[in-house]
């Protein structure tokens, strides 16, 4: 039976682990082949690594590091992180990442998702939008929401999903790394517009944060950042994931109402 998944979402920034607020401050935490195999001991439902540095610098996604990332890893694997053309998605794919995460390609060029799906199928093309809610308006952003972009994101995620994105990944700008609970004043605008599988990002401070996500909105993915890399009121570093029965209890809000 299909469940909510809960995906640890890494952060990389010069080759190290990183973990920001509001996309910013950037603030090293560690080694992420380290955390990998942390989480793999967790069995963890699925990993997001996204390199912050390469769009902002330009640069080609970090084959090493990927290789490196999906050796260890033995979880389905979403990467993104400066990915441009067709022939770094099939190379990325060839080092065993399951997913590839598109934000800013997917933003100029919509039809790069169709070439992207046609090449290694929609199941394994993700597209990530940062998104800010301002007075009342939806706001999308790009390199680490320093960009904004005079696009309406709803029209976009219509036009993703006719493009054949296999799942979209919104990010909250404002809820990113404050571990205050998730924006729903965000996913209720978004979600009546998805068709394909979902993933929330930010702002998850708790158990019962995923929980209240999971019973309010049912069959999505919530992707978790600091409360998996940080523990207690002064963030000391501590990779963690919920154990089998914890897991059951923040599942058991989905299968209340749905």
């Amino acid at each position: 039976m299909l469940q909510p998944r809960i995906i640890p979402c890494l952060l990389v920034k010069d080759g190290g682990l990183v973990k920001t607020v509001n996309f910013s401050e950037p603030k090293y935490i560690g080694d992420p082949i380290n955390a990998v195999r942390i989480f793999n001991e967790k069995k963890v439902d699925e990993l997001i690594v996204l390199d912050i540095d390469a769009t902002v610098n330009n640069q080609e996604p970090d084959l090493t590091l990927i290789s490196k990332l999906a050796s260890e890893c033995r979880m389905p694997l979403c990467y993104g992180g400066g990915i441009k053309s067709v022939e770094q998605i099939k190379k990325i794919i060839s080092l065993g990442v399951e997913k590839i995460s598109i934000s800013s390609q997917s933003i100029l060029d919509p039809n790069f998702i169709s070439e992207a799906s046609l090449l290694v199928g929609n199941q394994s093309i993700v597209a990530t939008l940062d998104i800010k809610t301002e007075n009342g308006e939806l706001l999308l952003f790009t390199h680490n929401g320093k960009i904004k972009v005079d696009k309406d994101p709803l029209a976009l995620i219509r036009k993703l999903q006719k493009k054949g994105v296999g799942e979209i990944v919104i990010n909250s700008i404002s809820k990113e790394g404050t571990m205050s609970g998730f924006n729903s004043n965000l996913i209720d605008r978004i979600i009546k517009e998805i068709d394909v599988p979902l993933t929330i990002m930010g702002g998850a401070g708790s158990h019962k944060d995923i929980y209240q996500l999971f019973e309010k909105y049912g069959l999505l993915g919530a992707g978790v950042g600091s409360l998996f890399v940080f523990k207690g009121q002064f963030r000391a570093v501590l990779i963690n994931y919920p154990n089998d029965e914890e897991k059951e209890n923040i599942l058991s809000g989905y299968r209340l109402n749905n």
